[in-house]
Order: structure tokens, then sequence, then C-alpha cells
């Protein structure tokens, strides 16, 4: 797809620059992307911690193994200092003015601010953790902050409650159970990842709970926090050590809450180019704080590392006027419980589950609707099955929906591109 370029590889004057407002994954992306695909102009990036980027899924993932922070210029992705002109960490933007002529962004550092104009800004402002009002004993993960303050509470022992048997929450869970960490994980829904992947597989992960030591609670809403008590619906208080409130994320889009259009999540609603729906043509988002439409999926929410990692292409793309790759699938992976997981696609409500694999080990799940030929797959979530995820991200690629020989889909033994009819 061809845009009429809103940058020139060349620098063309003051206000021919980009603000990068979010210095974490997705906006050092966004930098590298700029320099590789030619833009020499003046390149600002804000961010509102004040360290370099670095990787979050060991923030969860690798608490105790990796306890300091990874940064992303030693995993190969580009030192920020030497790709952006301007690096201003530990300022927070707090404003946004954009015409079709350019934006200005403020940022606050303190009791200071500054206005910085440019012809483009990028909003890679990322996600917050939530947490529910009058839970403020409880507890986030998000920044190496949190994770050192959390590693340094979760000793042998420590009587842990985690609140969420989502992504986050069984990773955490797993980590500390290992550590010697007495922990229970409170779910209000009547499966773990129920949300993520349905009652039917998310019931599948359940034995995982005990096998690592954990003692899961399902169907067991909470309903306050306070001085290391969680109080359920049905009366029962839980004393703990360590509360862990995993409840899930929101944008961090408060700041442009009547500025821009928002999703009812709170996202920024962004085409595969980064452009915002509803927005001047200067302003483009990427990565968690952003809900991109994707040819034949639909909306597909922000939130994950790799649309952070491989989304930012496609927006510079645009940005240029060369043509935009068509999005990758939606991709989320996560190691939990002794198990190796990924979700590939987006599931579509009433599908149906074809599975593959041995159902004691490892196994993926099909999503498909009914079609004369067979089965059309909407997504794949794989368990201990590594073999399947580079192929469903290929078949998956671009919003396609490919149909599949189901009897061949269910044989483990025939590839998955083997299977497609």
């Amino acid at each position: 797809m061809a845009n009429l370029p809103l940058l020139t590889r060349g620098d063309a004057g003051a206000r021919a620059g980009v603000v990068v407002v979010g210095a974490g994954l997705a906006g050092l992306r966004t930098v590298a992307e700029l320099r590789a695909q030619g833009f020499s102009g003046a390149v600002t990036v804000v961010g509102a911690e004040g360290l370099p980027p670095y990787d979050r899924p060991p923030l969860s993932k690798e608490i105790f193994t990796r306890p300091e922070p990874v940064w992303l210029s030693g995993e190969g992705y580009g030192e920020l200092d030497a790709l952006a002109d301007r690096v201003l960490l530990g300022h927070r933007a707090v404003r946004l003015e954009a015409g079709d002529d350019g934006a200005t962004v403020t940022v606050a550092d303190g009791g200071r601010r500054e206005r910085l104009e440019a012809s483009a800004v990028v909003l890679a402002t990322g996600a917050e953790p939530v947490r529910p009002a009058g839970w403020s004993s409880a507890a986030v993960l998000h920044t190496a902050a949190d994770a050192a303050a959390l590693r340094a509470r979760l000793v042998p022992g420590a009587r842990v409650a985690v609140i969420g048997a989502g992504w986050i929450g069984a990773e955490i869970a797993g980590q500390a159970a290992a550590h010697g960490c007495a922990v229970t994980v409170v779910e209000a829904a009547p499966t773990p990842l129920h949300r993520q992947i349905g009652a039917d597989l998310g019931a599948r992960t359940v034995p995982w709970y005990a096998a690592a030591g954990v003692e899961l609670r399902c169907a067991s809403p909470v309903t306050a926090v306070v001085d290391g008590e969680v109080v359920l619906a049905d009366g029962e208080t839980l004393r703990a050590d360590v509360v862990l409130a995993a409840v899930g994320a929101r944008p961090a889009t408060a700041w442009l809450d009547g500025t821009l259009p928002l999703t009812a999540r709170g996202a920024l609603p962004v085409d595969a180019a980064g452009r915002v729906a509803g927005a001047p043509a200067p302003v483009r988002a990427v990565g968690d704080c952003a809900d991109m439409e994707v040819p034949g999926v639909g909306l597909v929410p922000g939130g994950h590392w790799d649309g952070a990692l491989s989304h930012p292409t496609a927006l510079v793309a645009g940005l240029l006027g060369a043509d935009v790759p068509a999005p990758a699938a939606p991709y989320v992976f996560s190691t939990q419980l002794g198990h190796e997981l990924a979700m590939v696609g987006a599931p579509v409500p009433g599908a149906l589950l074809v599975l593959r694999g041995d159902a004691d080990g490892a196994w993926t799940a099909l999503f498909v609707e009914p079609d004369a030929a067979g089965g059309r797959l909407t997504a794949g979530f794989t368990v201990d099955r590594p073999r399947d995820v580079g192929p469903l991200r290929k078949l998956l690629a671009g919003g396609a929906r490919p149909v599949l020989d189901l009897a061949r889909a269910t044989d483990p033994a025939v590839p998955l591109r083997k299977a497609v009819a």
C-alpha cells in the first residue's frame, strides 16, 4: 500500500523532525527504523522512566535469574543515544496539540515544562498495570522498579497471594513457588486464561498449578485488599505477606483523553501504518498504547512484546511514503508453570477447537470456523510444541485465514503447512 509521505528522508527544516513519546521497545524500534529507512532529520525521544530502554518479559518470566534490567542495546536493538538527536528520560508528556501541518508535545520534568515541535509525533507510551481502587497495598509488576521491589519480598517461606491467573499472574506464581514461597492464585473467572483462550483450553491448564506447588482458586472474585489480607466474595479472607495484583493493564493514554479518539479500553485506534483514526495526519501510534485494525481479523488489542517489535517497520514506512508491509499475525508467548505457551492469531467467537498432539504432553489447539472444504483457521494456541508456532505465524500473516483439511490438521505428524486444503 503506497502513501503520501509525511516526512522526507533528508532534513527539511526545523519542524521536519520527529518526536517519539515513549522509550520502551516500541519507541526504540521506531527510532531504529527511522534511521534504517533513511530518515536523517532530527529525532527526539521522551521517556517517563529514568532508564534507557529495557526488555520487559524477563521481569516476570525470569524475575530471580535475571535481576538486573535487560538493556535492549545489549540485545541488538540499537543504542538510543546514538540513534536519536535528543533523549529526554525522566520526562513525562502532559499535552499534545496537533494539526495537519505538525504537532507540539509539552513535556514535564518536575516543575519545568518544555514544548517540543515536530512534523510528526509517534505515540509509543505503552501501558500501565491495573490496580483497582482500594488495593493500594497490593504490589504490581510492570517496571524494573516494580520487579526489584517484588523480588526483595519473595523470600522462601513468604505467603504470596496472586490475584489473577492470566499471563503475568501465572508466570510469577510459578517462579515464586519454585523459589520456596507458599503461593495461592485467586481468579474471578472459571478457569485460568479464560479471557485469552477460553474456558475449554483454560481448564487444561488447571493441573499445572498443583504440579508446580501452587494453590489455585477459580471463580473467586476479590472484593477488597487491605494490609496483607485478600477478601473474597464468599467472605473468606486470605492472609499473605505479599499480594500481587495481576489483573491486567491499560494503555497509558490518560493524558490524551479528550485530545484524541480512544477505544473502549482507552487505546488509540490505528491502521497498519500507525495512523490514528480521526486524528491529524502527523499523529501516529504504535505498541501497547494502540489497537490496530488488521484486515480479515478486526481490531487487535496492543499490549504484547511482538507488536512493539514488529509494527514500527510499517509505521515508519507509512511516514516516509513507502509501501506498508502487511501486518504480522498477533502473537503472544509465555513461560509459566513449567510450560512454554504461544498464541498466534485472534480467535473469533464460536470458533471450533481442533486439537493436534498429545493431550497429556505437547499439543496445539486450532481455532477454526467451519467451511465447506474443512475449517478456516483463525488462531492457534500451542503448549510445549514450538514446531507449530512458525507455521501458524506464516499461515495467519496479513490477516489471512487459510482453510485446513481437518483430518490432516489433527495429525501431529503432518506439518501444518501441508494441512492447508
